[in-house]
């Protein structure tokens, strides 16, 4: 099979950036780093295997067919995606104490 391709929302794109400043300005670039490859990692597993994350089950009917999948070494932290045909289409990676659903509107 044939490694499907890789989108990104905007919002996913600036999750992950402003993820890596907070930690950056908190912690500092070590963690900023571990951050970013631990998402990498995230990345690299759901694309091996798109079926892998857990199916979510949220209200609203346009959210249907979304799996979530925890960044390791950073487990309160949740991929959101879509696996379509030849797609893995990410549309969030946040912190799971937020409203989760209403991120998606």
């Amino acid at each position: 099979m044939k490694q499907p391709r890789l989108v990104f929302s905007d919002a996913a794109m600036a999750d992950v950036v402003e993820q890596a400043d907070w930690y950056r300005r908190q912690v500092g670039e070590t963690l900023a780093l571990r951050w970013e490859r631990a998402v990498t990692s995230a990345i690299a597993q759901v694309l091996r295997f798109p079926a892998s994350g857990s199916p979510c089950s949220f209200r609203s009917p346009e959210l249907t067919g979304v799996r979530r999948t925890m960044i390791p070494k950073f487990p309160k932290h949740l991929m959101f995606y879509r696996f379509e045909h030849d797609e893995v289409f990410v549309l969030r990676i946040v912190h799971g104490a937020r409203d989760l659903e209403s991120l998606f509107s």
